[in-house]
């Protein structure tokens, strides 16, 4: 039987969100210590743990055939693939930061000016781009370090919360580029194996519309149903079930977590009553 061929990242947060990801998919792994390769139990799925910075050329190459990745090493490594999906976690920026006491104003301001980065490619480019002239000083760790103590003017990094930078006394000054986890595929993929990679694609997005959805619950006058029904954006339509009480009727629907709090307020001020909100594990559409 065909197995498919996936990368992940060897360990992080990358590695720990792509493996829940899978298991959500109902994907059974067993990674052991250590493993760098381990067949999934009840899918053709076998997952290579790798470093980080490798991952985009083993897809290129074929040697995997497709993988859960940072859209940023995508660009650094300068390797186009095809990206099927966007997984919604492992979200950051790339930018400059500088010491909270220097005297940048604009971007004009880095001309000849040394920065220090593990991403010397995007760096570059960027700054390229803008017609300005800098010089890099490629650090494989620990970047946020180099300005104090004399290393560079400014930095490249990625940032989540900015806490690095704060403790580092250091400032966001420019969002070079924003990343998250994406699923790409290899441009040597078999149709055997693109059709595996399809239902893995499909179990993906059924999970992801789940995780951005509440199932809702909620008791409304028979009178108002009309005007609720109208505020929720459903799939299709409410389910509208009667209720003991003469009169009240129950209505069951799907919402945007994104949306949700204004739409509840919404919803109260239509004068729905008795509010139950559930998590949803998958939605197959």
């Amino acid at each position: 039987m065909n197995t498919l061929k996936i990368a992940i990242q060897k360990s992080g947060r990358l590695n720990e969100d792509s493996l829940k990801l899978l298991k959500d998919c109902g994907i059974s792994i067993d990674n052991g210590i250590d493993q760098l390769r381990v067949q999934a139990r009840n899918f053709p799925l076998e997952i290579f743990f790798l470093r980080n910075s490798d991952i985009p050329q083993y897809v290129k190459d074929g040697v995997v055939d497709c993988a859960i990745v940072g859209e940023n090493l995508l660009i650094e490594n300068e390797i186009t693939l095809s990206t099927l999906q966007k997984l919604g976690f492992s979200k950051c920026r790339l930018s400059v930061a500088v010491p909270k006491s220097s005297q940048f104003l604009t971007l004009t301001d880095f001309k000849n000016k040394k920065i220090a980065t593990s991403y010397p490619n995007t760096v570059l480019n960027f700054f390229k781009s803008k017609n300005i002239n800098i010089e890099i000083h490629e650090i494989s760790g620990s970047v946020e370090i180099a300005p104090n103590i004399g290393l560079s003017d400014a930095i490249v990094d990625i940032v989540s919360s900015g806490n690095t930078l704060f403790k580092n006394n250091l400032k966001e000054f420019e969002v070079i580029l924003k990343s998250e986890a994406v699923l790409v595929s290899s441009p040597h993929l078999k149709s055997d194996k693109a059709s595996i990679l399809a239902k893995l694609q499909f179990r993906i997005e059924s999970v992801l519309k789940a995780r951005k959805s509440k199932y809702i619950l909620m008791n409304v006058p028979n009178e108002k149903i009309e005007v609720i029904s109208s505020i929720l954006p459903v799939l299709k339509s409410p389910t509208v079930m009667p209720l003991a009480e003469q009169g009240w009727s129950s209505l069951h629907s799907v919402i945007n977590e994104d949306k949700f709090w204004d739409i509840i307020e919404e919803l109260k001020d239509a004068g729905a009553e008795g509010i139950l909100v559930v998590p949803i594990e998958k939605i197959i559409l």
